[in-house]
């Protein structure tokens, strides 16, 4: 999901860069964040479900709170395995009801692996410079390797996860 506010925001943060400088080192950077993350804005937040469409969120999760501090642009939401690939043994990696199958983008036909296949693959894609994900089991490491970008997993308890779709503890 595209934010409808992004450029708006760009322009804003433009301005601001050329009146003041910038609001911390991701001033202006285009960063995307995966569908299970909160963001209190005009974007849902669905955990790739869609029985969760219409759900907006009030209030940022931590790390958007962090991001949005250091002056990144929310670019979009993307795409996950539904409910994190908990909702079936059989599950397809990266396809979820509201977002349909991610692809990789290198080799279309090709499992792009991974709850957090949308954030990695919209990175490979060059359509975002990072991307947030979240790590349970491989979410992020796996869909970073198949994707051949880097993927960084937080040490447990070093990243909030308030204002994020969990599945599992």
């Amino acid at each position: 999901e595209i934010s409808p506010e992004a450029l708006e925001l760009a322009a804003t943060l433009d301005a601001e860069r050329s009146s003041r400088g910038p609001r911390g080192p991701l001033h202006g950077i285009p960063i995307m964040v995966k569908d299970s993350i909160d963001t209190a804005d005009r974007m849902m937040t669905t955990g790739g479900s869609l029985a969760l469409v219409g759900n907006y969120a009030s209030r940022d999760a931590c790390v958007v709170e962090h991001l949005r501090e250091a002056g990144a642009i929310l670019l979009a939401k993307t795409n996950m395995s539904e409910w994190g690939y908990m909702r079936s043994s059989r599950a397809c990696s990266g396809w979820s009801s509201r977002g349909g199958q991610t692809r990789n983008p290198h080799v279309l036909d090709r499992s792009p692996l991974g709850s957090s296949s949308g954030s990695a693959a919209a990175v490979a894609a060059h359509l975002c410079v990072a991307a947030i994900g979240a790590e349970v089991d491989g979410s992020i490491v796996r869909p970073a390797s198949a994707n051949g970008i880097v993927g960084l997993k937080p040490t447990g308890g070093m990243v909030s996860r308030r204002g994020v779709i969990g599945v599992a503890e």
